[in-house]
């Protein structure tokens, strides 16, 4: 009987080691070409000290991107790219005519087009998949890609914050587990600061003087020993009256750049991209930059179909923010320490939908990755025809996190404590080693 029990537990074990295995890319049985570039050695840990993420909320085209094909002839039955194509510094790779600037900088970025996922129809599961890296649970709130290193690496400087959100304040940013002493500063405008540390005109300096006074007696009088929630919460009030200071809200004079440079940067998505390198130039590690012109053309990135009529014009913009942002970081020595993520929560098929725009692909899509050390000035992953199908390299979300952490130093092998229940940093993603060797 004992026997037959160490055969049991023998079989369930190496089951369940292949199960892993398959989930990780390892020994599929579904292959693709090139995959025998995927070896069980983890990749050198990267050196990067912060990430600054482009989030194209709605669902950028690939093929209107990143990932050129054939140009449509009409633009509605005809499928294909919606845009001529234009040669870039990766030899052999376009990307499309919009892009024009960014083009001859892609020698220090790395386009990633066979990024994939099962969620099509719901942009909020989708967001949250690609700002967690797993599917929504209905036991435990992940947290967001900006608070995981956040509170792994902490900040990079004295007086700032470790994780800034200029966007939409969606769950999908929040802290999840990690707790709110993990979440994000987050800014409406690029000039002003966060509405929340400065003292509003209505209130006079004696009142805010005496409110503070009052705050910091019942902040001496409680006890936050063994109450945690209270205790994050004293913990955020100091951090904001910190960040209160002059030395801080000086970030937010975007005045003190050279004029030049910030019309180079284009609109308000460029002045946000400008005030990110301002904040990583002062030691914050993370930030969420949000591209949400919506009123450029009705719908923002998720173009159905007179919203894509004006998509070009959120290109464009891009183009500027981008390519300024790259060469700005590498002006002030920060793009080698900086890895610049441009991506959506999906892409959009080759094909036009009924009214001209695209509707919802997920099966493949393109991201964008640049700067913080690595291999760059290459493509990883082909698609086919439509760019709606991988053909080679099929990169997964937990791959691309797991880029992400390993570029950033975290090592994969890093737990998250879940009230004293330890989750793993992706759900069994290998960063790409193309990038690190």
């Amino acid at each position: 009987m004992e026997t037959h029990r160490r055969q049991f537990l023998k079989g369930t074990v190496a089951s369940a080691m292949a199960s892993t295995l398959v989930g990780a890319g390892v020994g599929s049985s579904k292959t693709w070409a090139s995959d025998t570039s995927h070896t069980l050695q983890m990749p050198p840990l990267g050196k990067a000290e912060h990430c600054i993420v482009l989030w194209l909320g709605g669902g950028a085209s690939q093929i209107d991107t990143w990932d050129p094909k054939r140009q449509s002839k009409d633009g509605l039955k005809d499928p294909g790219s919606s845009y001529a194509s234009i040669p870039t510094a990766i030899p052999g790779a376009k990307v499309c005519e919009h892009l024009s600037r960014t083009a001859p900088l892609l020698d220090r970025a790395a386009l990633l087009r066979t990024v994939h996922h099962d969620v099509i129809n719901e942009h909020s599961a989708a967001v949250n998949r690609m700002h967690t890296g797993r599917p929504i649970s209905g036991t435990v709130e992940y947290p967001a890609l900006g608070s995981v290193v956040s509170h792994l690496k902490g900040p990079a400087g004295d007086a700032v914050p470790k994780y800034v959100l200029m966007g939409y304040p969606t769950p999908s940013r929040s802290p999840g587990f990690l707790g709110a002493a993990e979440g994000y500063l987050y800014l409406t405008e690029t000039t002003s600061g966060p509405k929340g540390l400065i003292r509003p005109e209505r209130i006079s300096q004696k009142s805010y003087d005496r409110r503070r006074q009052l705050l910091d007696r019942l902040r001496a009088e409680a006890t936050v020993e063994n109450r945690p929630k209270l205790q994050q919460y004293d913990e955020l009030l100091s951090q904001g009256f910190r960040l209160s200071g002059p030395e801080f809200m000086q970030v937010f004079d975007l005045d003190n750049e050279p004029a030049d440079l910030r019309n180079s940067y284009g609109d308000e998505f460029g002045q946000r991209c400008l005030l990110a390198r301002r904040l990583v130039e002062r030691g914050v590690r993370f930030v969420e930059v949000t591209s949400n012109l919506n009123f450029v053309n009705g719908t923002g990135w998720d173009t159905h179909n007179d919203g894509h009529k004006k998509q070009h014009l959120l290109i464009q913009s891009l183009d500027a923010a981008l390519s300024s942002l790259l060469l700005d970081l590498e002006t002030h020595h920060l793009l080698d320490k900086t890895m610049v993520v441009v991506y959506s929560e999906f892409g959009r098929p080759g094909r036009y939908d009924s009214g001209g725009g695209r509707n919802h692909h997920s099966k493949a899509f393109s991201t964008v990755i640049a700067g913080g050390g690595l291999n760059t000035g290459q493509v990883i992953g082909e698609t086919d025809d439509l760019a709606e199908n991988p053909l080679s390299r099929p990169i997964s979300v937990p791959d691309f996190f797991a880029t992400i952490y390993q570029t950033l130093g975290i090592p994969q092998s890093t737990e998250l404590d879940a009230s004293s229940r330890p989750i793993p940093l992706t759900d069994g993603g290998r960063p790409l080693h193309e990038l690190f060797t």
